[in-house]
């Protein structure tokens, strides 16, 4: 059974900085490609960053390019998000999620192309 497991959320004023993980039971993360994802109360769930398997590729949301940083460790089968300079729209329940047929090298923000998702981490930004 996949079981993702994300970690590191928060209260944090704005301008600050947290770093989310995402682990993982019953799948190896480097083989696949893993996104996160935020949603925030009354809106939809976005996509944030991917990182593709192999290459390590990845891709930003306009709205976090330039703050957030997606980057996994091998070694300890993990994905990160190190988010910068978060301001109160930043605030949500984060999201990992891992795409089970992903094509190497690429990775989607869309989320119906994701299948398996942890539970979420809660990030507040007071405004």
């Amino acid at each position: 059974q996949v079981q993702l497991v994300e970690s590191g959320g928060g209260l944090v004023q704005s301008g600050g900085s947290l770093r989310l993980s995402c682990a993982a039971s019953g799948i190896t993360l480097d083989n696949h490609p893993i996104g996160w994802f935020r949603q925030a109360p009354g809106k939809e769930r976005e996509g944030v960053a991917c990182i593709s398997s192999r290459s390590g590729s990845t891709f930003y949301a306009d709205s976090v390019k330039g703050r957030f940083i997606i980057s996994r460790d091998n070694a300890k089968d993990t994905v990160y998000l190190q988010m910068n300079s978060l301001k109160p729209e930043d605030a949500a329940v984060y999201y990992c999620a891992a795409d089970q047929l992903g094509i190497p090298d690429l990775c989607s923000l869309r989320a119906y192309e994701y299948d398996y998702w942890g539970r979420g981490t809660q990030v507040t930004v007071p405004s």
